[in-house]
C-alpha cells in the first residue's frame, strides 16, 4: 500500500483547520477567502477539496473539531452532579459552573488553540451569520435543553423566561469577555493584566452575581412567590 501523498495526511487537516480558525477569528467568515486559507495553511486548494469538499464543510469542522468536545465534557459534568444529587435539584451555582467553567477553562488554553476557538466562538454570537448560527444550533441543542432543564427545576419559583434571560445575558457576558481586552483598552487606556487564566475566576465570579441578582419587579410581591436566585 502507498503511503499517502503530503495533502492526505491528518496533519494536513489539522494544519488547514488551524489557518482557518485563525483568519477566522481575525477577518469573520466573509471576509476569509480560500486563497489566504491555503496560503497560511501552506496548502493548495486541491487539499482543502480533499478534506472538506467546500468552504461550508471547512466552517463546520472548525467548530465541531473542539465544541463537540467541549459539550460533551459539559454533558459528563452535569451527567455527574445530577447523580451525586440522587434527584434532588442542583444548586443553579453548579449548573453554571458545569456549563461556563469547562468553556472557560478551554479559553484559558493558549498553547494548544483552545484561547483562539473560543474567541471564535465568542465572534459568531455578536456577528450575524445565518449558516454558523443554524449549525450552532443543532450542535448545541442537546446541551442547551439539558442545562436549562436543571436550572428550571433549580430555580421552580423564577419563570422559565427569566432564566432564559439570564441565561442569554450570562452567554453574552461570555462572549464578551473572551473575545479580548481590546474594547477595555479604549476607554481604560493601556491594559497589561489580560491573562486568559485569570479569566475563570473574574467572569464566574461576575455570572454567579448576575444569577444570583434579585429582581426589581419581585420585590413587591409576597415573599412566598418571589424567586429563589438568592439561594443560587
Amino acid at each position: 500500500m502507498s503511503a499517502p501523498t503530503p495533502r492526505h495526511t491528518p496533519e494536513t487537516r489539522s494544519r488547514i483547520l488551524d489557518a482557518a480558525e485563525e483568519l477566522f477569528v481575525e477577518h469573520g467568515f466573509e471576509a476569509t477567502s480560500m486563497r489566504m486559507i491555503t496560503s497560511q495553511a501552506g496548502v493548495n486548494l486541491a487539499a482543502i477539496n480533499y478534506h472538506f469538499g467546500s468552504k461550508d464543510a471547512l466552517i463546520q469542522e472548525v467548530f465541531r473539531r473542539r465544541l463537540t468536545e467541549l459539550n460533551r465534557q459539559r454533558l459528563a459534568m452535569l451527567d455527574k452532579l445530577e447523580a451525586d444529587a440522587g434527584g434532588a435539584p442542583l444548586k443553579p451555582s453548579r449548573i453554571v459552573e458545569a456549563f461556563f467553567g469547562t468553556a472557560l477553562v478551554l479559553a484559558a488554553d493558549t498553547e494548544h488553540g483552545g484561547h483562539t476557538f473560543m474567541r471564535l466562538l465568542g465572534r459568531t454570537y455578536t456577528e450575524p451569520n445565518a449558516f454558523v448560527r443554524q449549525f450552532l444550533a443543532e450542535e448545541y441543542a442537546e446541551v442547551l435543553e439539558r442545562f436549562l432543564g436543571a436550572l428550571y427545576r433549580s430555580l421552580p419559583d423564577v419563570p422559565r423566561e427569566e432564566i432564559l434571560w439570564r441565561f442569554h445575558f450570562m452567554m453574552g457576558a461570555m462572549s464578551y469577555a473572551i473575545a479580548g481586552t481590546d474594547a477595555l483598552q479604549l476607554f481604560a487606556g493601556k491594559f497589561d493584566d489580560a491573562d486568559p487564566a485569570r479569566l475563570l475566576p473574574r467572569l464566574m465570579s461576575f455570572l454567579l452575581g448576575g444569577l444570583r441578582a434579585p429582581l426589581a419587579e419581585y420585590a413587591a410581591r409576597p415573599a412566598g412567590r418571589r424567586g429563589r436566585s438568592a439561594a443560587a
